[in-house]
């Protein structure tokens, strides 16, 4: 949570309402902050509607379909003193423009010795939960966790999709802003004035005794679970990390300690996923507590299929984290 909570005004918005009313908070506030991307002055998605006609298109621009092309411009941008949010959309996109994404937004502070940030934000959308088929349904989050330079974020609540994203556009190093498009409709209750909440720190959702359920991208099927497992006699700790890179290890670690077993779960495939690198942690560093093998709940290795009851079947649900939280307690 932020560590001074707002006071005023609280208005009840949806998880896309608030991401636009964090980046519209934010160029009222800082003349250096714009936005770009490929429709972003309609408004296609709705967090962006209303801003070209507020703030002009000189801080709205539409750009070609040329990923690599304003993906760099971005970070010219960014290395000359503005602060570019760069709506890439689509998390795929990002495969088109890694050399900007990679060589340069996340090593320019490290090979100009400082001397030069590269404050920007990429906002992605995983859309695996959309019914759009290989190409458009990957979610390369792990892929980009493996990159030194770039900070991840991934909100769940309306709240935090508007105190993340403000954070996000204030860091002074290159920041990727990840949604879950399963989140869109989700309202909840968000204040209209600016706050933050801090990159880097997960947020305990749901406090418990008996197993630690980590959940990147399900936290309301991880909730769900836990609602469920409660009626059994399981009490469940469920974890929201809200940031991949850094990982708050500290209070994923200390949860683990307390309970002796872990669930992770991740919406991208299997191998090197980001349960991967939350199992490694634990076992590497607090292997002793353990009372059962840890369990990784996450997408099998295949790619996303088109049709709706095959994508159905390799989603994360509820009933794949009940499975997996049971198997720790009854070995």
């Amino acid at each position: 949570m932020p560590s001074a909570k707002p006071e005023g005004e609280i208005r009840t918005l949806s998880f896309l309402e608030a991401i636009g009313d964090g980046l519209a908070g934010e160029m009222r506030r800082d003349p250096t902050v714009f936005a770009l991307g490929e429709d972003i002055a309609a408004g296609v998605y709705g967090f962006s509607a209303g801003l070209a006609d507020e703030f002009g298109r000189d801080r709205v621009r539409d750009t070609p379909i040329s990923e690599p092309g304003f993906v760099g411009m971005a970070v010219g941008a960014a290395m000359a003193g503005m602060r570019p949010f760069v709506d890439l959309n689509i998390a795929t996109f990002t495969y088109v423009a890694m050399d900007q994404l990679v060589n340069q937004a996340a090593k320019n502070r490290f090979l100009f010795g400082g001397q030069t940030k590269v404050p920007m934000v990429i906002h992605l959308i995983s859309f695996h939960r959309g019914h759009v088929a290989a190409q458009h349904g990957d979610r390369p989050h792990p892929l980009l966790m493996n990159v030194p330079g770039w900070k991840i974020v991934a909100p769940s609540t309306p709240y935090d999709a508007k105190g993340l994203t403000v954070s996000a556009i204030r860091d002074d190093d290159p920041v990727i802003l990840f949604q879950d498009v399963g989140l869109w409709n989700q309202r909840g209750a968000v204040p209209a004035e600016p706050y933050t909440v801090p990159i880097g720190r997960a947020h305990i959702a749901r406090p418990g005794r008996d197993v630690t359920v980590v959940a990147f991208f399900s936290l309301s099927e991880a909730l769900a679970a836990a609602d469920d497992l409660a009626g059994s006699g399981i009490d469940v700790e469920v974890i929201d990390p809200r940031s991949l890179a850094p990982l708050d290890e500290k209070t994923i670690l200390e949860s683990v300690v307390k309970t002796g077993r872990l669930v992770a779960v991740d919406t991208a495939n299997i191998t090197c996923s980001a349960a991967s690198e939350i199992a490694a942690m634990a076992a590497e560093k607090v292997f002793k507590s353990l009372k059962a093998p840890i369990r990784r709940v996450c997408m099998p290795n295949v790619h996303i299929p088109f049709s709706k009851p095959l994508e159905q079947h390799v989603m994360i649900n509820k009933e794949k984290i009940i499975s997996a939280v049971k198997s720790t307690v009854t070995g």
